[in-house]
C-alpha cells in the first residue's frame, strides 16, 4: 500500500477560526458520550463547523466492522448499540440549536439489519425533540445490500438519503476492499425507486489516483441511478498509515467538475477542496 505523503499546496492551507463555540460543541458532544464524524474522520472542516455550532453525529458506536484504507474511523469488533443514543443525539442537537441534522454511522456488518432500526429511532427522537426541525439527512452504509434495511430507513422519510460512492470502481480493491461499487449504485437506485420525493445524494473523493475519464463515468453512473445531489472533495491522508494522496486538484478544476456534473443532470453540486458529504448540508438540501 502506497503511504508516501505529498506536500499540501497553498490552497489547502487556511487559518483556523477562533472563539468559544468550538470548545462548547466539543464539550457538549464529549459530555453526552456521543461521536461525530467530524472528530472520528479528522474532517478538515471541524473547526469551521464546530465554531458555527454544527456537527454531524455518528451513531452505532465508533468502531467500524470494515477497514477502508482512506478512512480514519477505527475498525474492530463493536459493542452492542446503545439504546439511549437516539435520545442523547436529539438532546445534543437541541442544545446546539440545530434545525437541520445529519446522522451517519459506522458500518455494522455484525447487526442483522446493519443498524437500520437504530437510524429510524434516531430520526424519530429528533422529530420528537426539536420543535424547529427543518430536516434530517441520513448518510447510511450499504447495509450489505439489504433492501429490507434500506426500506426501513426510507419508511422513516428522512429529508435526504445520502450514501457515498467514495471513489471510482477501479480503486475499490485498494481503497475500500470490503465494499462493492455496483452494490452502492443499486442502493442509490432503490432509494430513488422507493420514494422519488426524497432526494438521493452521494459523494466522491478525488486525488486517490483516478483518471478524469473514470471520474466522469462514475458521475454519469450516479445520475443514472437516481442521484440528484453530489459532493466532490479532495482526499486528504489522515495519517501515514493510510493511502497517500496521488494528486491535489486545484480549485479551478473543482469548479470545472461542478459545471460538468450540473450538465449531466445533477440538481445540486458542491465541489471544492474542502467539500465533504455533510458540509453545508442544509444549504444543499434547500437549494435542491
Amino acid at each position: 500500500m502506497n503511504t508516501q505523503t505529498t506536500a499540501k499546496p497553498a490552497w489547502l492551507k487556511r487559518s483556523l477560526p477562533r472563539g468559544p463555540e468550538f470548545e462548547r460543541v466539543r464539550k457538549l458532544v464529549q459530555g453526552a458520550h456521543l461521536h461525530t464524524v467530524c472528530q472520528e474522520a479528522k474532517c478538515p472542516n471541524i473547526w469551521h463547523c464546530f465554531a458555527n455550532h454544527t456537527a454531524t453525529f455518528m451513531i452505532l458506536g465508533d468502531l467500524c466492522t470494515r477497514n477502508c484504507r482512506y478512512c480514519n474511523v477505527s475498525h474492530g469488533k463493536p459493542l452492542a448499540p446503545d439504546a439511549t443514543e437516539p435520545e442523547s443525539v436529539a438532546r445534543a442537537a437541541l442544545a446546539l440549536g440545530l434545525t437541520y441534522v445529519v446522522i451517519t454511522s459506522v458500518t455494522r456488518d455484525d447487526l442483522e439489519d446493519g443498524g437500520a432500526a437504530h437510524f429510524v429511532r434516531t430520526i424519530e427522537a429528533l422529530r420528537e425533540t426539536l420543535p424547529d426541525l427543518i430536516g434530517v439527512e441520513v448518510l447510511i452504509p450499504d447495509f450489505g445490500g439489504s433492501e429490507s434495511s434500506l426500506r426501513t430507513v426510507m419508511d422513516a422519510r428522512p429529508e435526504v438519503l445520502n450514501h457515498n460512492i467514495e471513489t471510482v470502481p477501479s480503486l475499490y480493491p485498494t481503497a475500500r476492499p470490503e465494499a462493492i461499487y455496483h452494490r452502492s449504485l443499486e442502493l442509490l437506485a432503490r432509494a430513488h425507486q422507493i420514494n422519488p420525493a426524497i432526494p438521493v445524494k452521494s459523494g466522491l473523493m478525488v486525488g486517490l489516483g483516478e483518471t478524469r475519464e473514470e471520474l466522469l463515468e462514475t458521475m454519469k453512473d450516479l445520475v443514472a441511478h437516481g442521484c440528484s445531489i453530489l459532493t466532490i472533495g479532495q482526499y486528504l491522508q489522515p495519517s501515514k498509515a493510510h493511502l497517500a494522496v496521488d494528486r491535489y486538484y486545484p480549485p479551478d478544476e473543482f469548479d470545472d467538475l461542478k459545471e460538468l456534473a450540473l450538465g449531466m443532470g445533477f440538481k445540486t453540486v458542491a465541489s471544492g477542496p474542502f467539500v465533504r458529504s455533510s458540509f453545508e448540508a442544509q444549504a444543499l438540501f434547500s437549494h435542491n
